[in-house]
């Protein structure tokens, strides 16, 4: 049975060019960036939370983190959930209803870190704050890392990746899985064929923050751009996106060179919905369902 919670549900036809509407007001280029963050974490958190969600505040990794349960509070199962935001904007906050409807799909407790954002603190200080929350939790909370997966949508897909990846390398941890939302494997390439039917980001906005990210960095650092590195090795990883974000194409390469390097992959590819619609899980149906996928795929490989 498909995940359905509470509440009344619309029209994707209506829901989708309020959310055009909201985004280009919200991601303007040239709004200033303490107006975009403030924007984020009113805009994305109108809707009610699922009932019987429970919201915790501790510090994981030495950053301040939300622990968002649906019904059971206690679990032996948990998701490190990485926000988008193009690593300049979003926090626990504006992704907690997405971690909520998380939580009720997997049953696990979701746990939003703060990591910090650019341009304050660029690449590579998100993926330093997720690999030592991901290890506090291991070392610190009770969760082995075959219960312990990582999930993160647009530049917190990119996020889950590295963060990954450095705990492969660099501690000889593998998470349980990754599900990644429309993940932003390559910030440094702005080719895309499919601005103009995006639906959420635009071309200025997101040039700005892959500049603000990067630093001085190098753009095909696996670290900044995991679409540029070794994937072998990674765990069964769950992927959507949708046919007319600009993210597409980088994202449909990412999923075969995952195959190509014997990981595990399950890709959705969405005709209607659009980058990270599921942040509307508690409005729209196709956004219920899309949770309601990638929380199946994580919760099996908990689980397993």
């Amino acid at each position: 049975m498909s995940y359905r919670p509470a509440g009344p549900k619309l029209p994707i036809g209506v829901v989708e060019p309020l959310t055009r509407i909201m985004y280009r007001a919200m991601l303007h280029p040239r709004l200033p960036l303490s107006t975009q963050r403030a924007l984020a974490d009113r805009a994305l958190g109108v809707e009610p939370l699922p009932r019987d969600t429970v919201v915790r505040t501790l510090t994981v990794g030495g950053r301040p983190t939300e622990r968002v349960t649906v019904g059971a509070t206690e679990t032996d199962t948990a998701v490190l959930f990485l926000h988008g935001g193009g690593y300049t904007l979003g926090s626990p906050h504006s992704h907690r209803h997405l971690g909520a409807h998380l939580a009720a799909v997997t049953g696990a407790a979701i746990f939003l870190v703060d990591y910090r954002l650019a341009p304050e603190d660029p690449y590579p200080a998100a993926v330093v704050d997720a690999v030592a929350s991901y290890r506090d939790l291991v070392d610190n909370h009770g969760y082995s890392a075959d219960r312990l997966a990582i999930s993160g949508d647009s530049a917190g897909g990119g996020l889950s990746v590295a963060t990954a990846r450095r705990l492969l390398d660099d501690h000889q941890i593998t998470p349980a899985a990754l599900g990644l939302i429309s993940p932003w494997v390559d910030p440094g390439d702005d080719t895309h064929e499919t601005w103009s039917t995006d639906s959420v980001v635009n071309r200025g906005w997101s040039r700005f923050c892959a500049d603000a990210y990067l630093g001085g960095g190098d753009p095909t650092d696996p670290g900044y751009a995991p679409l540029h590195g070794d994937l072998t090795g990674l765990p069964p990883t769950v992927i959507h996106i949708g046919r007319r974000e600009a993210l597409y194409a980088q994202v449909i390469r990412f999923a075969e060179k995952l195959r190509a390097s014997d990981v595990e992959v399950d890709l959705l590819e969405f005709d209607r919905l659009w980058h990270v619609g599921h942040q509307q899980a508690g409005m729209l149906v196709e956004a219920a369902d899309a949770v309601d996928h990638l929380g199946t795929f994580l919760r099996l490989r908990l689980d397993a």
